[in-house]
């Protein structure tokens, strides 16, 4: 019979971990929470210290059940819930249930789901930490008392089914905002001027910089004229050379934040699923003979530490594979972020020698692209920096000056495994220009005015926005993947072309919000509180006076709220058509995924239709029906033909309304990780990437 009792919150967990501690050891899983705040009531008693009043989860009867009764037949206890602040309250919530002793060494905390981590974790249990147990209270307290006074007002007033939080309600006024700089914006005019240059049978380009010696913009046509009318001839000779040697870091391994960014550009992954998917590598995959193991460390952090085992690990795997030189030449210390808590590591690989190409058996196709950009990123950042050789070269024609620029990578040090992602489209730099040097002259092949416009801001991607909330200091690891999910659900936001874009409910709520409960939107005010909860973590601030601080001002904003705000009435778009059962007319309504189609005489007629969106192209295939915007269970984006099934056209690429110059067959675009791509459907046709 077991003499100890581990108890974790997942079942896959409790496998892999209790094969680890063998059999003296008996392994449960408590399935997260077993205690929480009353979903029917405020549960918070604010006359008394805001001490919160916790019950039992409903559905988890049972599982407290067996809990008591292994933990009653058990010698001692151990609480092995994840290291952070939630997992902490969660081994109080079980060490008051199972009365079991917080002041004892119950606590066992790990990293890392291996043999080695476990067995040493278990050598130095602990007490419970009551400051990250407070700080996790502190949180939930105040979700609560902002969630639970806020949104039965916004159902009175606007709708059923609303909610207010802290984070939440400053991500979405920040997508308004962002479309607000958008409609506001005024594009300016701007020329470049680029030329083509021939030096012997070598050819390259080059780009006005200036005139005399000095950088000029250029606002109009006229600008562009007036360079132009001080070229002389074909002739232009090279007044400058400059040629350096530039050095490029690698990242730092990945924090929660930036592996959820990182994930939604090269991935494609939202949030939520990069969270699950990093949750089932870190808790343990089968793989075979090796049994379950667990192949990340920790996936909520905002650290990018890395212990010196993982970094000699590392050092021995890029040695063996790459060779010395393609070490870092110093371990160094990475540079903490401002806000970083450090409680843990980086995200990282459980082994360093346990590679992509050896686990592809093991894991879904899914599994397997995240762990193999975790596992690059780890690698890659212990490798040593890549060179570059940069070119600069000043051509003159009489006053005006133009400007090549060039580079080749002498060598590659982390780029040979991995390079950061970046949000925008960045002009490819890596060319080289030929062996010149100052007094050669070259002859101007063509030149080639361009016009351009300034851009507006780009909306955000989930990536953008939870970096701008990292920067801002809103919300922690845990909370960016719920929150982006909730705001979505609530039809706060919507997404077009990946980007979110605010809906009319979400501008309501926001602008309600925002005149009677300023503090809950204002940046500042919200990274404070964060910043606070961090305190409470570190034992610096009690969290009962944080929160009665706050609810000081936010209780008489309630009381001018519930006497002021005005009721408002969200009526239903037209539709612009009639209901074929009944002959009403037709609305849109917003569900839980997006707008639809409905009878306005709902109860009595519930006909729905799906919004079909004509895209003005022509069926390629049959030539008689229109292409129209579909999407896949999974809310995937394809085209189809709306003759379907008489026409089965289907195409995930989006048709365009004009057909190849080259063959004559439909276009399409193509969507690329960075831009877009208009090619030919048959033949080798492409057109200018568009970003």
């Amino acid at each position: 019979m077991a003499e100890f009792l581990v108890i974790v919150e997942s079942p896959a967990k409790a496998k892999t971990i209790e094969r680890y501690l063998g059999k003296k050891y008996k392994v449960k899983a408590s399935m997260g929470h077993v205690r929480d705040l009353p979903k029917s009531q405020m549960g918070v008693d604010i006359e008394n210290g805001f001490d919160p009043k916790y019950i039992t989860i409903r559905g988890k009867g049972p599982v407290m059940k067996e809990l008591k009764a292994a933990a009653k037949k058990a010698k001692k206890v151990y609480l092995a819930a994840d290291p952070d602040r939630e997992g902490e309250a969660i081994a109080w919530h079980l060490a008051h249930t199972l009365d079991v002793d917080c002041d004892s060494d119950c606590r066992v905390v790990f990293n890392e789901i291996t043999k080695d981590a476990i067995k040493e974790s278990f050598k130095h249990p602990r007490p419970i930490n009551m400051d990250l147990v407070d700080a996790q209270q502190a949180r939930r307290v105040l979700d609560r008392l902002v969630g639970y006074n806020i949104s039965p007002l916004l159902w009175k007033k606007v709708k059923k089914g609303l909610s207010a939080g802290r984070v939440q309600s400053v991500a979405v006024r920040l997508i308004i905002d962002r479309e607000k700089e958008i409609q506001e914006f005024v594009p300016e005019e701007y020329w470049t001027i680029g030329g083509s240059f021939t030096k012997g049978k070598d050819t390259f380009e080059a780009y006005f910089y200036g005139i005399g010696g000095e950088k000029r913009e250029l606002h109009s046509d006229q600008d562009v004229k007036e360079v132009l009318s001080g070229v002389r001839g074909d002739l232009f000779s090279v007044s400058a050379v400059t040629k350096k040697e530039r050095r490029r870091n690698p990242a730092a391994p990945f924090t929660t934040s930036s592996l959820q960014q990182e994930a939604a550009r090269k991935l494609n992954f939202r949030a939520k699923k990069t969270m699950m998917l990093a949750q089932q590598l870190y808790e343990g995959i089968d793989l075979g003979k090796e049994g379950t193991v667990g192949l990340i460390t920790y996936m909520r952090t905002d650290s990018t530490r890395v212990s010196e085992v993982a970094q000699t690990e590392a050092k021995e795997y890029i040695s063996s594979v790459y060779g010395e030189n393609f070490l870092k030449e110093e371990a160094g210390k990475e540079k903490k972020q401002p806000k970083a808590q450090d409680a843990h590591e980086a995200v990282r690989p459980t082994s360093a020698f346990r590679d992509p190409g050896s686990l592809k058996e093991f894991l879904s196709r899914d599994q397997l692209r995240l762990y193999k950009l975790i596992w690059d990123r780890f690698i890659a950042s212990q490798m040593a920096q890549a060179i570059m050789d940069t070119m600069s070269v000043d051509l003159v024609n009489g006053d005006v000056t133009f400007r090549a620029t060039g580079s080749k990578i002498r060598f590659p040090g982390f780029m040979k495994l991995y390079v950061e992602g970046t949000d925008d489209q960045v002009e490819d730099t890596d060319r080289m220009l030929p062996d010149l040097k100052e007094g050669d002259e070259v002859n101007k092949t063509d030149i080639e005015p361009k016009q351009h416009f300034t851009q507006p801001p780009p909306r955000y991607t989930e990536a953008r926005l939870v970096k701008t909330l990292e920067e801002l200091g809103i919300g922690r690891p845990s909370t960016y993947a719920p929150t982006l999910d909730t705001i979505q659900k609530r039809g706060y936001v919507g997404l077009d072309n990946k980007r979110f874009i605010p809906t009319e409910l979400g501008e309501i709520v926001n602008e309600l919000t925002l005149e009677f409960f300023p503090e809950i939107l204002d940046v500042e005010f919200t990274a404070k509180m964060e910043q606070d909860l961090d305190d409470v973590e570190d034992g610096k601030k009690a969290w009962v006076k944080i929160i009665s601080e706050f609810y000081e001002g936010f209780e008489k904003r309630l009381e001018v709220a519930e006497k002021e705000m005005q009721e408002v009435e969200i009526k239903d778009e037209p539709a612009g058509e009639d209901c074929e059962n009944c002959g009403s007319p037709m609305v849109f309504k917003m569900g839980r995924f997006g707008k639809f189609m409905a009878c306005s005489n709902f109860p009595d007629c519930r006909n729905t239709k799906a919004i079909v969106k004509d895209i003005g192209v022509t069926c390629p295939k049959c030539e008689k029906g229109r292409v129209i915007e579909r999407k896949s269970k999974k809310r995937r984006i394809f085209y189809g033909c709306d003759r379907f099934p008489e026409c089965d056209f289907l195409s995930w690429d989006k048709p365009l309304p004009r057909n190849c110059p080259k063959c004559d067959h439909v276009l399409i675009e193509k969507k690329l990780k960075k831009g877009v791509q208009v090619q030919c459907s048959n033949c080798d046709y492409k057109e200018e990437q568009q970003s």
